[in-house]
Parts: structure tokens; C-alpha cells; sequence
């Protein structure tokens, strides 16, 4: 008796063990490179109209962390001038970060640093510029509608002030597409 006890309880402790070997889905290494999921996207802006001109190029690259954690970089240009009157340019870098709990739903957080230059024309004549030439940081807190590879929405900058010269308002609207 104690040896059929024996022989059941040896072969329950052999065949769980084998078992556990033969479990290819506890842990499975990671076969692709890092480049391998990285969404390269953006943003294109261009506006022309008599006397005004404005080009906005902002590349950026997410990595997904995981199904619905994504991290990313990107880089921002911007020339807006309206002729006699102003121009401005801006050049700086982004660090995004993009939570979606839903597949369709989009929530990100921004943050911006640009280094920004603003030349005011007085008298319409470049002679009597008056310059200014200075950082600008900002941190957008987004949500948007995601269909595909496109989002739109709109996000907030909870770093905006009135007098700093670079956005018109706190709220933007946003279109970002990645590939």
C-alpha cells in the first residue's frame, strides 16, 4: 500500500514537473530589434497668404512601451512672418508620452522647450527692429480620437502665459500621424 502511495504521489510531482517545462508562454524573449516598432510621424504646417507666410515641420518618433504606453522624441521648426510688420522663428525639442486606454482613445502629455526670436518692425522699416530673443517652455496635456494611424484632438498648455509671445491661446487643437 505505502509503495502504490509512493509510486502516485512520484509520478504527480514528475508529470507537474514536465509540465511546467513544456510552458512556452511563461516567458518569451524579445526576437526583434529596437528599432523594429518605432512610429516615425509628425507634424506639416504651411499658410501664404498676401504679405504673410507661415512653415511649421515638427518630426517625431514614439517607441510603444506596451500595448498602451508610448514614449517618444521630436524636433520642431517654425517661421511665421507677416511682411513689414513681424517675424519670428522657433527651433527646439519635445519629449511626448502617449496613454491609450482605449484603442481609439488618445491621452498624452508634452513637454516643449523652444528657443524662440521675435522681431517687431517699427515704422515698417528693418531699420527700426526691435528684437527679442528667449526660451519658452511649454507642457501640453492632450486627449484625442485615434482612427488608424491618425489622431486628432486637442491639447492644453498648463505652462501658458499671456505675455510670452509664442501661442495665441492655451488650447490647440493637434492632427498627429505616425507610420
Amino acid at each position: 500500500m505505502k509503495k502504490n502511495i509512493f509510486i502516485a504521489l512520484s509520478s504527480f510531482f514528475v508529470s507537474t514537473t514536465l509540465f511546467a517545462q513544456q510552458n512556452d508562454d511563461f516567458y518569451t524573449p524579445r526576437t526583434t530589434n529596437f528599432w523594429s516598432d518605432v512610429k516615425i510621424g509628425g507634424g506639416l504646417g504651411l499658410g501664404f497668404g498676401s504679405g504673410f507666410t507661415n512653415i511649421a515641420v515638427s518630426p517625431s518618433a514614439i517607441k510603444p512601451i506596451t500595448e498602451q504606453l508610448s514614449a517618444g522624441v521630436g524636433l520642431q521648426f517654425n517661421y511665421l512672418k507677416s511682411k513689414g510688420f513681424y517675424e519670428s522663428t522657433s527651433y527646439g525639442a519635445n519629449l511626448i508620452g502617449i496613454y491609450s486606454p482605449a484603442p481609439m482613445i488618445q491621452l498624452s502629455a508634452e513637454l516643449e522647450q523652444l528657443r524662440v526670436n521675435n522681431t517687431w518692425f517699427t515704422n515698417f522699416a528693418a531699420t527700426n527692429a526691435v528684437k527679442e530673443n528667449f526660451w519658452n517652455t511649454a507642457l501640453f496635456l492632450g486627449a484625442g480620437y485615434t482612427e488608424g494611424n491618425v489622431t486628432l484632438g486637442v491639447r492644453y498648455n498648463v505652462l501658458y502665459k499671456d505675455d510670452n509671445l509664442v501661442y495665441s491661446q492655451a488650447w490647440m487643437p493637434f492632427i498627429r500621424v505616425y507610420f
